[in-house]
């Protein structure tokens, strides 16, 4: 799953006409070549993301439940967890978190619900938030483990072991001191240390001799480089079986990131408050237009990546691109950009419209279904799009 941030010039975005004839806006233009997998869905809206718009909209895109008031971060299990339970559980990372960039600050954060909704878009439970890693030598490390052979990682992972057996008897003795909601805290955090535990066995037994991996720059690269060398990991994450689950923010919550490199110096946060200015319109949709460049290039990646016998990577994918937020100068949460890239369990190569302010969850809730992922609700969700 792929999320872009501040919304989509949405004229450029959805076409004008539905069915297997429909039309690929500017914006969507790029994705052509994948015609086929693409299903453009029209009529959504995410309902729990009106309030503080920065400082909650990423946390409610995968899960369509508003968060408490609290500083204390406390949301909804994302889709992207739901799946990785289901999906990642023989896998050495049940689910993948990456970003191009540090959350947006302050920015991002709001008195009354603080900083945890606004720099993530995965909450693994209601009390914990993902971290998205944004640099990519962390990002290499976590997937591939640290060294550079096998009998080097195998030492470090057998240090890691030694080290969490550690953690974990400390704080089990620490647990009976407590009160019931820290020592709920704490279960979360034990279940954290086991999850480590579990993937540094995983990735001891993982053989990645025969992989391409993408060469790591000593220091964080500019930020074309970036984007794509992040999707560069994802693709050979899956290639090797590292994860079957990833979400990317392809840009921040309040991005001040430019994009000189596509001939827009201005920053992606102010220049998304356009104020209907036709020319900051104009910047905002080649910008818009860019993400979807990128998205196809890791897309034709996959499609060059055979699966054993059963097609190329893209062939068993299923792809959520978007953003929770519609028009960025308004900054409304309908009608949302959503675009499902599938061949399979979906039927592919079609714009659907449906009616005004349908519940974005159903959207959701029928991806899991169709993923075999039996799920009976999601979020404010009323019942499965299945058209798609």
């Amino acid at each position: 799953m792929d999320n872009t941030r501040h919304g989509s010039e949405m004229n450029r975005w959805t076409p004008d006409i539905e069915g297997a004839d429909f039309d690929l806006k500017p914006i969507l233009e790029p994705l052509a070549p994948y015609r086929d997998y693409l299903t453009v869905i029209s009529g959504l809206e995410n309902k729990s993301a009106s309030g503080p718009v920065h400082a909650i909209t990423p946390a409610t895109w995968l899960s369509c439940q508003h968060p408490r008031q609290s500083h204390a971060p406390y949301a909804a299990v994302t889709v992207d967890q739901i799946a990785a339970r289901a999906l990642g559980q023989d896998t050495p990372l049940p689910s993948l978190e990456l970003a191009t960039e540090e959350s947006g600050g302050s920015a991002a954060c709001d008195g009354t619900y603080g900083c945890s909704y606004g720099s993530t878009i995965s909450f693994r439970t209601p009390t914990t938030p993902l971290p998205m890693e944004f640099d990519p030598r962390r990002a290499f490390e976590k997937i591939f483990g640290r060294g550079r052979d096998a009998t080097e990682r195998r030492e470090i992972a057998d240090d890691y072991v030694s080290l969490l057996d550690m953690v974990r008897e400390e704080a089990t003795d620490l647990s009976r001191k407590l009160g019931a909601e820290d020592r709920g805290l704490m279960h979360d955090y034990l279940d954290s240390v086991r999850e480590i535990e579990r993937r540094v066995q995983l990735l001891e037994t993982q053989d990645l001799s025969k992989l391409n991996l993408p060469e790591i720059p000593v220091e964080l690269p500019d930020f074309d480089q970036h984007l794509r060398l992040m999707f560069d990991m994802i693709a050979a994450a899956y290639q090797a079986n590292v994860t079957r689950v990833a979400t990317f923010m392809m840009a921040a919550e309040v991005s001040n990131q430019p994009y000189s490199h596509i001939g827009i110096p201005d920053a992606f946060h102010p220049l998304s408050h356009h104020a209907e200015n036709k020319a900051s319109i104009e910047k905002l949709a080649v910008l818009q237009r860019y993400h979807s460049e990128v998205f196809a290039e890791f897309l034709g990646k996959l499609a060059r990546m055979p699966d054993g016998d059963a097609g190329t990577v893209l062939d068993n994918s299923l792809f959520l691109y978007g953003s929770n937020m519609s028009n960025s100068n308004s900054h409304n949460h309908f009608p949302l950009p959503s675009l499902v890239v599938n061949r399979g369990l979906l039927k592919g190569n079609q714009h659907i419209r449906y009616p005004d302010r349908t519940p974005f969850a159903n959207l959701h809730l029928t991806l899991l279904n169709r993923a075999g992922i039996p799920t009976d609700s999601v979020g404010d969700s009323t019942g499965e799009l299945a058209e798609i």
